[in-house]
């Protein structure tokens, strides 16, 4: 689970959420810290799992505003399920699944190096869940990515981004 409080520091009042939330304004006016009691969790910046996307682990966020520069406040989140076993992800250069395509089944923390791959525009998720970066060494704005297929990552909202790393949600961060 994962609680919310409307003030930094555990202050004010709070939102136990134990499942996907696709907008928290009916539970709380503002978000400015949270506690992950357990689980992992995407939390966005926009209602309905849209926006900036932050991933969570069991730990304690007094001040995760300050923290990763947001000036928004938590609007929605999703809890990521266990998954045990391998990962396999397709990411393709182009949208539509075209142009240059590799196989990755462990972390990448640099696509361009490994691959020699300029850009990542669709992928297809076959098993596991995971993380893709905007910049090399798992840094800079992320994308959740949950099995399945995504054909236009601009038209998810993510325009103008490269994804430059991806790294596996693994069962020992829960």
């Amino acid at each position: 689970s994962i609680i919310f409080y409307e003030d930094r520091n555990f202050m004010g009042r709070s939102y136990e959420c134990m499942s996907d939330c696709a907008d928290m304004s009916s539970y709380l006016n503002k978000c400015h810290s949270c506690r992950v009691e357990s689980g992992c969790f995407m939390v966005y910046d926009r209602p309905n799992y849209m926006g900036n996307q932050y991933f969570m682990k069991r730990g304690e966020y007094a001040d995760y505003m300050s923290m990763w520069g947001w000036s928004g406040c938590i609007r929605s989140c999703r809890m990521i399920p266990m998954h045990r076993g391998s990962y396999r992800m397709k990411s393709y250069e182009r949208e539509n699944f075209g142009g240059q395509m590799y196989e990755l089944m462990d972390d990448c923390d640099s696509i361009m190096d490994r691959y020699r791959m300029s850009d990542c525009m669709s992928c297809h998720v076959m098993d596991g869940h995971g993380l893709m970066y905007e910049q090399p060494h798992y840094r800079g704005r992320m994308m959740y990515l949950r099995p399945g297929e995504y054909r236009n990552f601009m038209n998810m909202g993510m325009s103008g981004m490269r994804w430059m790393s991806m790294r596996r949600i693994m069962d020992s961060w829960y």
